[in-house]
């Protein structure tokens, strides 16, 4: 595994495919686990990608679970974040936000 493609293609490429899917996700009030089930295909492809442009090998399972791992993570924490920021603003009467992954009621 070349780290360079790793971070290239994974991390900023995918990864920020992931980033819109998960903020989309949120936007659209559908559940969380979809995150995962669409992070599992961004990282089916970003293993075709891996290999067809920069000779990686295609079926390497733990390099699959990596790159899955770090695609669903980002769109994880990109729906969390949309999904506070959408309560709030939506809701300013029930909620205030707790930092930037939480919101609570609000009091008084």
């Amino acid at each position: 595994m070349n780290l360079w493609v790793f971070i290239l293609l994974t991390i900023i490429i995918f990864g920020g495919a992931g980033f819109l899917m998960g903020q989309a996700i949120a936007e659209t009030w559908r559940p969380a686990w979809q995150n995962v089930a669409y992070g599992l295909l961004l990282a089916a492809t970003n293993r075709f990608f891996d290999g067809a442009l920069f000779g990686g090998d295609w079926l390497d399972i733990w390099q699959y679970l990596l790159d899955a791992a770090v695609i669903t993570g980002i769109a994880l924490f990109a729906y969390r974040i949309t999904l506070v920021r959408k309560m709030v603003t939506q809701y300013p009467w029930l909620y205030e936000p707790a930092g930037l992954l939480f919101w609570r009621d609000k009091t008084g």
